[in-house]
C-alpha cells in the first residue's frame, strides 16, 4: 500500500509564483521585437534546475515543501492551434488562442510542457527524492482546474503511484504548517478573480468552460494580437495618449498599421464577453456541493468553514460594472470621440441646407473638442495597480479566518516583504519574462522566491530571496 504523505507538517517550504510558462515564439523575420519576451532565448528553465538543487542543498537532509503559487502555465498566451483538430475553432480563436474548454486546454498545457522540457525534466527529479509539490491555481492558469488537465502534468512528472501523491492541485489556496497561509491573491484583485473558484466552470451553449476574469480576456483579446507589447509589466501597456502615440509610431507603424482597429474590435470582444460571461451562472451540483467544499478545505489543510469564509471575502469582479471596465480599455474615450464626430456631421448637414458650405469646415469645431477631450483622457486614469496589493483589513480578517500569522502572495509581480498591522506579509514576486522594453533590454524585478524555515525561537522564519547564478542573496537587507 502507497504511503501517505503527511501535507499539515512542513520544516522547510519554497514559494514561488508567476512563472508564466508559455510555448516558445518563433523570431519574426521582420519584425524582431515582435513577442520577443515569449522567445527561447529568455526562457529560464536551466536556472529554475538549479534552484530546485539549491532549496535542495539548504534543507538536507529534510525534504522541501515546494508551493507553485499561482501562473505557473500561462494558458492565455498561447496562441497556437493544432493541425488537424477533432473539434471546432473558431475565427476569433484563429486570431487570438484557443477557448478554455477541456479538450482546448489539454492542447495548450501539452504545448507548454513540450516547450519546457528542461523544467519537466527538473521537477520530475525534484518529486523522485520525495519533496512535495504544491500548485495554486493562479489566474492565468485557471485551466488546471480541469482534472484531465492535471493528470497530463502528472503524465509529464512521470512518477510512481507513491510519489504522485506527492503533488496536490488547489483551487486558489494552501495553508503550510498551520503557520503561513499561500494565495496567489488574484481573489482581491476584481479585474483577475475568478467568480467562483469553488465552481469554476459555466456551460455555454453545448460546451463547457472555466469561467475567465476580465483581465485574461485582455490578455486573450487585445495583448495576443498586440505583440509588442509586454503583457507581464503593467506599465508596458497601461500608457497615456502621448506615450501610446510614440510607441506606435517607433515601433508599430510598419508592422501593425491598422493597429487602432485591432484595438477597438478586441477590446469590444473583451468587454462584451467580460460582461456576458458575469451573467452566466457556475455549474452546481446541489447533491455534491459540500463535498466539494470539503475536498477543497483538505487539500489546502483548512476547514470546511474557512473554505466558505475565505469566499465571502472575495471582491466584487469588475465586470459587474461595464463602464469601469470600458473605460481600462479605452472604450469610452472611443465612444465620446464617436458621438462628437457625429453630432458636428449632423449639425454640418443642417447647416449646409442653408448655406452651401465645406465639410472641410468640420475641423474648426473637432479642433475645438480636442482641448476638453484631452482633458479628460488625462483626468481618467487606471485602477488595475490600485486593487493588486492587498489592503490592511484585508490581511487581518483573512488572517483571523486561517489562524496563521503570515500570509505568502504572488500575482502582482512585485517581491514585498512588511508587517501590515500583526500579520507578516510577503510576495514571492516573479520569474516570468518581464521587461520595461519592448526591445526586452531592460528587465523588470529579478527571479525571487520565499524560503521559511525553523528559527532559534523555535518558530519558523521567512525571508523574500533572489536566486541568480546558482546562488541566493536577501531581497531585502
Amino acid at each position: 500500500m502507497a504511503r501517505i504523505p503527511n501535507f499539515k507538517e512542513a520544516t522547510y517550504t519554497a514559494v514561488i509564483s508567476d512563472l508564466h510558462l508559455c510555448e516558445a515564439e518563433e523570431v519574426h523575420p521582420k519584425f524582431p521585437y515582435w513577442k520577443k519576451y515569449k522567445t527561447r532565448q529568455f526562457f529560464f528553465d536551466e536556472e529554475f534546475a538549479l534552484f530546485l538543487e539549491h532549496i535542495e542543498s539548504k534543507s538536507s537532509p529534510e525534504k522541501v515543501e515546494l508551493v507553485l503559487n499561482g501562473d505557473i502555465f500561462d494558458f492565455d498566451s498561447v496562441t497556437s492551434i493544432p493541425e488537424m483538430p477533432p473539434y471546432r475553432i473558431s475565427w476569433l480563436e484563429k486570431k487570438r488562442g484557443l477557448s478554455p474548454q477541456k479538450e482546448k486546454s489539454e492542447f495548450k498545457i501539452k504545448r507548454i510542457l513540450d516547450h519546457h522540457g528542461i523544467w519537466v525534466n527538473a521537477l520530475r527529479n525534484f518529486a523522485f527524492k520525495g519533496h512535495r509539490i504544491i500548485f495554486i491555481i493562479g489566474n492565468h492558469d485557471l485551466e488546471l482546474h480541469f482534472p484531465s488537465v492535471q493528470k497530463i502534468v502528472l503524465e509529464a512528472l512521470d512518477l510512481p503511484e507513491d510519489l504522485q501523491q506527492n503533488v496536490r492541485f488547489n483551487e486558489w489556496f494552501y495553508i503550510s504548517n498551520k503557520d503561513t497561509l499561500i494565495e496567489h491573491g488574484n481573489q482581491y484583485d476584481p479585474y483577475c478573480l475568478i467568480q467562483d473558484p469553488v465552481n469554476p466552470f459555466i456551460q455555454r451553449f453545448n460546451r463547457v468552460e472555466v469561467r475567465v476574469p476580465f483581465g485574461n480576456l485582455a490578455t486573450r483579446y487585445l495583448i495576443n494580437g498586440m505583440g509588442f507589447f509586454n503583457p507581464h509589466v503593467n506599465s508596458n501597456f497601461i500608457m497615456s495618449a502621448k506615450e501610446y502615440t510614440q510607441f506606435f509610431f517607433k515601433y508599430m507603424l510598419l508592422a501593425q498599421p491598422l493597429l487602432m482597429w485591432d484595438w477597438l474590435w478586441g477590446a469590444s470582444v473583451t468587454l462584451f464577453q467580460a460582461f456576458m460571461d458575469r451573467l452566466i451562472p457556475s455549474i452546481k451540483d446541489p447533491l455534491t456541493i459540500e463535498d466539494r467544499v470539503e475536498t477543497i478545505a483538505k487539500k489546502a489543510n483548512a476547514t470546511s468553514r474557512m473554505v466558505r469564509e475565505l469566499k465571502e471575502h472575495f471582491e466584487a469582479p469588475a465586470a459587474s460594472y461595464p463602464m469601469i471596465i470600458a473605460r481600462e480599455l479605452w472604450l469610452d474615450r472611443a465612444f465620446i470621440v464617436t458621438i462628437a464626430f457625429f453630432i458636428i456631421f449632423q449639425v454640418m448637414l443642417v447647416i449646409n441646407t442653408v448655406y452651401s458650405l465645406s465639410f472641410f469646415w468640420m475641423f474648426i469645431p473637432l479642433f475645438l473638442f480636442l482641448p476638453f477631450f484631452f482633458f479628460y483622457s488625462s483626468s481618467v486614469h487606471s485602477d488595475v495597480t490600485e486593487f493588486q496589493e492587498p489592503k490592511e483589513m484585508t490581511l487581518k480578517i483573512v488572517g483571523l479566518i486561517t489562524k496563521v500569522s503570515r500570509i505568502v502572495y504572488g500575482h502582482t509581480h512585485q517581491p514585498r516583504h512588511e508587517s501590515i498591522g500583526a500579520m507578516e506579509y510577503l510576495n514571492c514576486g516573479t520569474w516570468s519574462p518581464a521587461f520595461r522594453d519592448v526591445e526586452c533590454e531592460r528587465p523588470f524585478g529579478a527571479k525571487t522566491f520565499v524560503w521559511i524555515e525553523p528559527a532559534k525561537s523555535g518558530e519558523r522564519a521567512a525571508a523574500v530571496l533572489e536566486f541568480s547564478n546558482g546562488k541566493e542573496t536577501k531581497a531585502f537587507v
